[in-house]
């Protein structure tokens, strides 16, 4: 029975990369992993007056974490940076105190961008939060990827084969990962 992953994309554009990334990993692992894109759109910054009563995106999304058997982050990179909607996303997470969904949890990080360093800086602020929250995070391999349009084919998938390989990987890393 394939593990079930609840995938949490850092960009709310519909036609982002690290969105393709997240399908195309989806599409990879489907023989072994049950990979979900989490719909972020429509929670709210986070606020601890609404805490007590959060609106249903947040209870859906937490609800999706739970449940889960680990977590992926892909994430882009917004000036060198960690973005917004991701870390709110972390945020609500793990609230209220001592009922965080990420605690004991299986992740890993994964990202693509244009730029030359790929998602490196993104994924580095990242990981500290969630380790601090008690995740348990695969360290190897690392997917930073450096890519733009070309890195999908018309279909969405990866267009390169050694890439192909390299993610397959990865996939089957996590997998063992989480147990």
């Amino acid at each position: 029975m394939a593990r079930k992953v609840a995938v949490f994309v850092g960009s709310l554009r519909k036609d982002s990369f690290n969105r393709k990334l997240a399908l195309a990993l989806a599409d990879l692992g489907k023989d072994f992993l049950d990979l979900s894109l989490t719909p972020l759109e429509g929670i709210p910054l986070f606020n601890q007056d609404l805490e007590s009563d959060p609106p249903q995106a947040v209870l859906d999304m937490r609800r999706a974490a739970a449940e889960a058997d680990g977590v992926l982050f892909v994430t882009p990179e917004y000036n060198r940076g960690l973005p917004a909607v991701l870390k709110n996303a972390v945020d609500w997470g793990s609230r209220p105190a001592g009922q965080s969904v990420w605690a004991g949890k299986a992740g890993a990080t994964a990202g693509i961008s244009p730029g030359a360093i790929g998602t490196a800086v993104a994924q580095s602020q990242l990981r500290p939060i969630l380790v601090m929250l008690g995740m348990r995070l695969m360290g190897q391999p690392e997917v930073y990827i450096t890519g733009g349009p070309g890195y999908f084919d018309l279909a969405g998938g990866v267009a390169d084969g050694g890439n192909r390989v390299f993610l397959l990987g990865f996939l089957r890393n996590f997998a063992a990962w989480l147990g």
